[in-house]
């Protein structure tokens, strides 16, 4: 991490760690629980709720203004609810979609606005959607500006999950870009390489980066226990089976599931086994009349995400040329070509692909990552894996 001099726009950084005074707004099921352990730590923490609070660590006070005025970084714990019946408590997948309520952050923001000084941090660390922090929060805090810095706890062991996180997520509005984006950055790497116990890694970005680490972070688990329960009602039906020796296989699996492999965007899956092996699973979970059928969302996921790839090409051009169809490098196998995939929908949308460049060519599609590429400037290179050199005429897909 590039390490920034920040004591001109924050003075009080020249004093120790332990001197930075700390503020919680929103002192519930999270706020409290980390302004203890904050408090724990050494640091002098004040703290505000609407509802009547006790603590014998921290200083609770009556009213925003007094719990922020002589505070270096305030954190913003309010809650952002749904509506009563979307906690995952009853069934929801009937219901109108909802976002969250994000009322009670916004009356809190325009507050400390009003209040708070420019040299003074604040914070937020409740989950909120992708997006949320430009088009919703950033008005708000013209004069403050805003750091989003979720967390990864979980209930009933906040205070541990606080002081050893996997990691630390640091958004703001320009990522690094910008002097008083990245001041900000390092004075919270600071607070967090004081009071954390496991030196975790910080992660930092723009508000929609940082927003999407921490969602995408509880998602991914979601999806991860629905596969293995799918797994439980299989062995539930089919007989002759026990679940927990195919789980366990799958967990010790640390070369594909369990590992960096696959995590990183760029075409989609192909080949001969995994997308026919989904199509087949969806008749398996009908035929055993499991109720439910995860298999379609993924192979529905699958070809949108193809057909918006297409239509990302052709805003570039018509006439396109894919560097393979082949569905990994190294083969001519095109079973399950999520190349061909995409060329099916750009010639849907109207596009036309290109076999030779005795044909005008448009745009160049890199299929693999270590395709080669050879064009001229006025010949666009589309890369869904941005990592081709970068030129005036090569368009990052996802970046």
């Amino acid at each position: 991490m590039e390490k920034m001099s920040f004591t001109n726009e924050f003075p009080w950084t020249t004093k120790s760690c332990h001197g930075w005074s700390i503020g919680f707004i929103g002192l519930g099921k999270l706020g409290m629980p980390c302004a203890e352990v904050v408090a724990d730590k050494g640091f002098d923490v004040t703290g505000y709720d609407v509802a009547p609070r006790h603590s014998n660590k921290i200083k609770i006070k009556q009213t925003i203004k007094d719990t922020v005025e002589d505070r270096d970084i305030i954190f913003v714990s309010v809650p952002t609810p749904h509506e009563d019946g979307y906690d995952g408590r009853s069934p929801t997948s009937d219901k109108p979609l909802k976002d969250f309520d994000y009322s009670i952050v916004e009356e809190t923001l325009v507050t400390l606005n009003e209040i708070c000084r420019r040299d003074q941090i604040v914070v937020l660390i409740s989950t909120v959607l992708p997006g949320t922090c430009r088009k919703k929060f950033a008005s708000l805090c013209l004069k403050i500006g805003l750091v989003y810095n979720p967390y990864l706890i979980a209930m009933g062991t906040v205070a541990h999950d606080v002081l050893n996180p996997e990691m630390i997520m640091i958004g703001t509005e320009k990522g690094w870009q910008g002097t008083r984006c990245g001041h900000k950055m390092e004075v919270l790497s600071k607070f967090y390489e004081t009071i954390c116990e496991n030196d975790p890694r910080i992660e930092t970005g723009t508000w929609e980066e940082v927003e999407s680490m921490k969602i995408f972070y509880n998602t991914f688990i979601s999806n991860k226990i629905a596969l293995v329960n799918m797994i439980q009602d299989v062995a539930q039906r089919l007989g002759n089976m026990d679940v927990d020796r195919v789980t366990e296989a799958l967990a010790n699996s640390t070369q594909r599931i369990v590992s960096k492999r696959y995590m990183k965007a760029g075409m989609g899956d192909g080949g001969a086994c995994h997308p026919r092996d989904n199509i087949a699973l969806r008749w398996l979970a009908q035929e055993l009349g499991l109720g439910y059928d995860l298999f379609e969302s993924i192979m529905t996921a699958r070809e949108r995400q193809a057909e918006n790839m297409a239509l990302a090409i052709l805003e570039h051009g018509k006439n396109v040329y894919f560097t393979s169809d082949s569905y990994k490098p190294g083969t001519n196998l095109v079973d399950g070509s999520y190349s061909l995939l995409v060329q099916h929908y750009v010639v849907e949308h109207g596009g036309q692909i290109v076999h030779g460049f005795d044909n005008p060519v448009e745009v160049i599609v890199r299929v693999h990552e270590s395709d080669k590429i050879t064009a001229d400037d006025k010949t666009i290179i589309f890369d869904p894996w941005r990592s081709y050199p970068k030129a005036a005429n090569v368009i990052y897909y996802g970046k």
